[in-house]
């Protein structure tokens, strides 16, 4: 398994319009591109943190070209919504002792 996490500096007043395109972003990532899914963390102030699962790096790294053309707007709405966005982390996944439910689908809150 293969993970990449992010960190989103998102603006003050935009911390909505961040979490409803990066959740449908996600979505799509995750039904067009064979991501596991993934999960969003607030971490402090305007910071939040996101952990991506995939399962293998070649997946991660050919990802990108099956998504449909609304995916481009809910990255435009992210990319708006934030005044900084990177990619902290890229890892293999050595040993998983994360319990998850039993289901295909992304957990929903």
């Amino acid at each position: 398994m293969y993970i990449a996490i992010y960190k989103f500096e998102v603006i003050p007043g935009k911390e909505k319009q961040f979490i409803s395109s990066w959740k449908a972003l996600t979505q799509l990532i995750f039904e067009y591109e064979g991501s596991l899914g993934s999960r969003l963390h607030h971490e402090k102030d305007q910071t939040y943190i996101a952990y991506a699962q995939w399962p293998d790096q070649i997946t991660y790294d050919n990802s990108g070209t099956k998504l449909p053309e609304s995916a481009a707007e809910y990255r435009n709405l992210m990319k708006e919504a934030c005044s900084h966005i990177e990619t902290l982390h890229k890892l293999e996944v050595v040993e998983d002792l994360l319990k998850l439910p039993d289901t295909n689908q992304p957990n929903s809150i």
